[in-house]
């Protein structure tokens, strides 16, 4: 049984601060890919819309959103997530922390729009938010936990820093292995630079993660790039 892996959609960065960009320039999305481990498919950050992930993931691999056994987030930001609702029969699976850490949060806003709400008597805006919550909620409910291991030469690779649960994922090849990163690595230049994204939870754990991803992989998909070889492995 074969292991690959197909860069469906290569992601973009919004804004990109080694391009001396300040401001939003272009719409965000995650790099997203699909893992082949002998008849299962895994797709990891499915970030495009719907409708143009679906004609992606047709041009680049021939299936179908309904082909797909399994979708892997590697954290909760939703440029990771757009295309999700696509995939309603696939199991849909994040790191631990990860879904841990969504939830406190999601009870933390929910506990202060409450209060706000309390403080105000202005239920607007707040039904919005609720609505938001509620829609965050739903998805969470679906998220199941990610095993050490999703098949046998697929493993999780836990790298928190950008968010507190972040996570990618190995594919133990032969001769190489080849290593999903999602944000712990944004793109290429920022690789080459050695320096983590701008946007992280915990910069220390960021950094960290980041070398562990320099100290394992030859062959890097990043969170907003194309794939690339980790010169010198």
């Amino acid at each position: 049984m074969s292991l690959s892996y197909t860069v469906v959609s290569i992601g973009a960065l919004s804004r990109n601060r080694l391009w001396n960009e300040n401001e939003p320039k272009r719409l965000g999305h995650s790099t997203t890919t699909l893992v082949r481990d002998g008849n299962t498919t895994i797709l990891v950050d499915p970030g495009l819309p719907e409708q143009p992930l679906a004609q992606r993931l047709d041009e680049r691999t021939g299936l179908k959103p309904e082909q797909i056994d399994m979708v892997f987030l590697t954290n909760f930001r939703p440029v990771h997530r757009r295309a999700l609702g696509l995939f309603p029969n696939a199991t849909w699976m994040m790191y631990e922390p990860e879904i841990t850490a969504v939830r406190e949060h999601l009870d933390q806003l929910a506990a202060s729009m409450k209060e706000q709400t309390r403080d105000s008597g202005d239920g607007a805006v707040d039904r919005d938010v609720a609505r938001m919550i509620e829609q965050e909620r739903a998805i969470l409910a679906r998220m199941q936990r990610a095993d050490d291991k999703l098949t046998r030469r697929v493993h999780l690779f836990p790298s928190a820093g950008v968010t507190p649960g972040s996570a990618g994922l190995l594919l133990t090849e032969t001769s190489r292995t080849v290593a999903i990163m999602g944000d712990a690595v944004i793109s290429r230049d920022y690789f080459e630079a050695g320096r983590v994204y701008e946007q992280v939870y915990d910069l220390e754990a960021a950094q960290e993660s980041f070398r562990d991803v320099m100290e394992v992989a030859d062959l890097v998909v990043p969170g907003h790039d194309n794939v690339f070889l980790v010169v010198g492995r």
